[in-house]
């Protein structure tokens, strides 16, 4: 059977002050870890769907290997997608983790698949 392991970036996102108030409620340092497909936040925080709904495109893709000159590799802070809000994100890649194809997905790997 070929190898169906894959490694993800564990990452840290953490609210950032901005030049203008915050709009989602949160305060500098306020954060959470996305460590495979799971979400942790720490006791007591809780985030804005809205800053989710921002934020959830960006982290399967800055999970991911990507070329050292790609802005994902390079940039850790992203700005709140509300234009009135002044927050900012920072997205840090803290960790690897390896999963298996196979104990995460029901659908086999192909093997004549390059």
């Amino acid at each position: 059977m070929a190898d169906d392991s894959f490694t993800l970036y564990d990452l840290k996102v953490e609210w950032v002050a901005g030049t203008r108030p915050c709009c989602c409620g949160r305060q500098a340092g306020d954060h959470f870890f996305l460590r495979g497909e799971h979400i942790e936040m720490p006791p007591g925080q809780s985030w804005s769907i809205y800053t989710f709904a921002g934020l959830l495109p960006l982290l399967p893709a800055k999970q991911r290997m990507t070329h050292p000159n790609d802005w994902m590799t390079t940039d850790e802070e992203v700005a709140c997608a509300d234009p009135q809000c002044g927050s900012k994100f920072r997205i840090t890649r803290v960790g690897k983790r390896t999963f298996r194809h196979g104990e995460t997905r029901g659908v086999p790997v192909d093997p004549h698949r390059p």
